[in-house]
């Protein structure tokens, strides 16, 4: 290596220290290489450690609400609150609502989703949750309706996979 030393960098790619041409991919007029991160890996499909989304590729909570909106609408609008039905159309719900997050292209995301249908007789009512994220990549969108005999509650989390 004629005088260059080495370092491994965090992700075990190798650092050369030592006088290496720039614009080359490794192999300076004396063996040296330069590469930290960047490139492709042994399998040519190129790095697989991503630590923030792509700007396109982040969680916007707002044209979620609009599509928790609907899945609501279409779901609730029109029934009257049955507490034996309740179940299945929260369970029916949720997973549309997962099935629509999976077509939103938000690949390194993993999504909760959580619907509550409750019946309304006027009185209130508070619901909770706590989580500990990252509030650069995490967030999460909910969106309520409120019908006549019923109400429905519907959240999505969605948590960036490091």
């Amino acid at each position: 290596m004629s005088g260059a030393s080495n370092a491994s960098d965090f992700d075990g790619s190798q650092v050369s220290l030592g006088s290496a041409r720039t614009g080359t991919d490794g192999g300076g007029a004396d063996g040296a290489s330069a590469r930290v991160g960047g490139g492709t890996d042994a399998t040519g499909t190129g790095n697989t450690y991503t630590i923030r989304p792509n700007f396109d590729q982040k969680f916007r909570p707002a044209a979620i609400k609009e599509m928790l909106r609907t899945v609501l609408y279409e779901e609730l609008s029109g029934k009257e609150y049955d507490s034996s039905k309740a179940k299945e159309w929260s369970q029916r719900a949720a997973d549309e609502i997962r099935q629509n997050m999976k077509g939103m292209s938000l690949d390194r995301y993993k999504f909760v989703v959580q619907v509550v249908i409750g019946e309304q007789r006027g009185q209130g009512i508070k619901m909770a949750c706590r989580c500990l994220w990252d509030s650069d990549t995490d967030s999460l969108a909910q969106e309520a309706y409120l019908g006549e005999t019923m109400f429905g509650v519907a959240a999505v989390f969605g948590v960036f996979f490091y």
